[in-house]
């Protein structure tokens, strides 16, 4: 009797992905094997690669059921010609509009992180020999110009760079953007500046609402911080906390997650936020090969959603696994999870929402108090006129908002803490099926809207797939 043999894992789906190392379109597998999710490819030149890319199979196969029609933006900036990645722009191929879109309003930077995607840093130039510079007004206003030609009403824009509260126009550029039909405004910082200048951060309170720090916030531990941002910056942390804690400025801290150095802390640092008056949140992003990393092993070193999910429900007792779901808009690659805060005590809100509800009633937003079904909901569940029972139906058909709600008195932002994770994809787990449906965006110099992902890897000077695109394909 003839036995075949059978393969040790489960053929899932097919995608394209690009080689790590020459950046060409390859096919590619996604399969189930050990409990684990990988991204399996074969480049004619360099061979095989096995990429992890979630380590918790139901919640990969369950964030699929998320999926819902994307929004499109008011304009595509370029035609399709070569197919995705090759033709950012967005071209009119791309299935999401920009949720959130970056402005790198300079180069330079007043730190020079291992981990920095944007190559920035104090240097005059950079490690590619191209001048580290400021973006004129003009520039950045113009810049700032095709965020609005591209969605209308901009949910949140972000400026970044480098570092952007160095610019010596910064609070400049923010009378600019106030002038724009901008929602929200995020400030991407260090947080050094806030830290050291105390004049800044008063001036600073005088632009809100509307406005919200985006920290950077890594580890309590000197070795880490070191290891990530070249710089024991836990003085830092602690003094820029307590300026934005001050005028009470909405913050949220970022965490850059390495899998095996800061980890460990993610319930550490959610404690820690809790207990700030200005901080909203806490976004995590396991980290992304992009920057100066090296020495990076795809199917071991790789830190995925999944992973980060399960350290926040392992290490914080205020979340449950139905507390922290995919993110319609781009399912793949956010999670997120609303919560109150209300008399010392913390009320997880998304577990409380049926999901198939969730997804018929979310936008393709991570801004949802522009719904105002949800506006209403709110009301309904803080309605003094509640008996326990109705507001707990109420409940269940909320999730609460980002800035600026309208709620009732004694209700507000401040009120508010979510956790959020944001996976971006790289050479190793790049997945056209995913990067279509990236809603975080950044703008182009010349003022094309990218998605991030790509950007990093193809459309930012300097990068390899810059090069690749520049000989092989005669654009960028």
């Amino acid at each position: 009797l003839l036995i075949m043999p059978t393969r040790n894992y489960l053929f899932y789906a097919l995608t394209n992905s690009v080689c790590s190392k020459c950046l060409i379109k390859v096919e590619a597998k996604i399969i189930f094997q050990d409990d684990c999710v990988y991204l399996v490819k074969h480049c004619p030149t360099h061979g095989r690669e096995e990429v992890l890319i979630a380590d918790d199979i139901e919640y990969y196969k369950k964030s699929l059921e998320f999926i819902k029609p994307g929004d499109m933006p008011l304009k595509f900036n370029t035609p399709i010609k070569y197919g995705c990645p090759y033709d950012c722009g967005l071209c009119p191929d791309h299935e999401q509009h920009s949720c959130l879109t970056l402005i790198e309003v300079t180069d330079k930077c007043n730190l020079s992180c291992p981990i920095c995607y944007a190559d920035s840093g104090v240097e005059d130039f950079s490690e590619s020999h191209q001048p580290r510079k400021h973006r004129s007004l003009k520039h950045i206003e113009s810049m700032m110009d095709a965020v609005v030609e591209n969605e209308g009403e901009p949910q949140i824009v972000q400026l970044s760079g480098g570092e952007p509260t160095i610019h010596p126009e910064f609070f400049e550029i923010l009378d600019i953007a106030k002038t724009k039909p901008i929602k929200h405004l995020m400030i991407n910082t260090n947080g050094v500046r806030i830290a050291n200048d105390k004049a800044f951060s008063q001036r600073l309170s005088q632009y809100m609402p509307g406005i919200e720090v985006y920290l950077q916030f890594d580890s309590f531990e000197s070795e880490a911080l070191k290891e990530l941002r070249g710089a024991d910056l836990r003085g830092i942390r602690e003094k820029a906390i307590a300026q934005l804690n001050k005028y009470n400025i909405s913050t949220t801290l970022v965490v850059t997650v390495k899998k095996g150095l800061n980890d460990g802390e993610i319930g550490k640092i959610i404690e820690y936020a809790l207990q700030q008056k200005c901080v909203r949140g806490v976004t995590f992003q396991p980290i992304q090969v992009a920057g100066r990393l090296s020495g990076f092993n795809p199917k071991t070193d790789r830190y995925t959603l999944t992973e980060v999910r399960r350290s926040i429900l392992e290490q914080s007792p205020y979340f449950k696994p139905e507390d922290i779901l995919p993110v319609p808009c781009h399912p793949d690659s956010l999670a997120m999870g609303y919560a109150l805060k209300l008399n010392g005590k913390v009320i997880p809100l998304t577990g409380l929402i049926n999901p198939e509800v969730f997804v018929e009633m979310m936008p393709n937003s991570v801004l949802y108090e522009q719904n105002e079904e949800l506006k209403s909901k709110v009301f309904e569940l803080f309605s003094t006129s509640h008996s326990p029972a109705s507001a707990a139906t109420s409940l269940k058909q909320l999730l609460c908002c980002l800035p600026m709600v309208n709620v009732p008195a004694g209700i507000n932002y401040s009120n508010i803490f979510r956790v959020m994770i944001v996976q971006f994809l790289d050479p190793y787990n790049f997945d056209v099926r995913s990067v279509k449906r990236s809603c975080i965006h950044i703008v182009h110099p010349d003022g094309r809207i990218i998605p991030f992902d790509t950007f990093n890897m193809f459309y930012r000077e300097g990068s390899a797939g810059y090069d690749y695109l520049t000989t092989m394909l005669g654009r960028n």
